[in-house]
């Protein structure tokens, strides 16, 4: 601490010795001694109070700075989403949009695609077991004449 070597001190104690004496020279050294101790304990605790201070500085800025990356990330995870929310959206606008052009396409096929109820009453089938075949004639222009131009 103060950097005295043996011959330092042994000069000292010599001085201190004529001039308090031998009966003071013992009681002088005993709180010499303890205000040594005192002072190296105060010296301890500010070491001990100025690393701790230290420690939580260093904690604080540490603190800040995690919770600044945890507002960053939930910036992001906010933009990610609405960006997500706005993509379903408009895919949802497509399909419902899709979905009515096709039931709309479907009534029309449906309406084009449904017989006409028949105009005739139902004619027998053919009993393939009697061995007679129909009479019925389909009337003129049912049956298209086959095109007998072949290339």
């Amino acid at each position: 601490m103060f950097d005295i070597g043996f011959s330092e001190f042994l000069i000292i104690g010599v001085v201190a010795l004529l001039v308090l004496g031998p009966e003071r020279l013992p009681r002088a050294a005993r709180t010499a001694g303890h205000l040594l101790g005192r002072l190296k304990r105060y010296v301890s605790d500010v070491k001990s109070d100025i690393s701790r201070e230290m420690q939580l500085d260093e904690l604080r800025k540490l603190q800040a700075q995690v919770e600044q990356q945890v507002r960053d990330v939930e910036r992001q995870v906010d933009e990610t989403a609405a960006g997500v929310n706005n993509e379903a959206a408009g895919l949802s606008d497509q399909m419902r949009a899709a979905m009515a052009e096709q039931d709309k396409y479907a009534a029309v096929e449906n309406t084009l695609m449904d017989p006409p109820p028949p105009a005739n009453p139902a004619v027998p089938a053919e009993d393939p077991a009697s061995g007679q075949l129909s009479l019925d004639i389909p009337p003129p222009g049912a049956i298209e004449p086959a095109n007998r131009e072949k290339a």
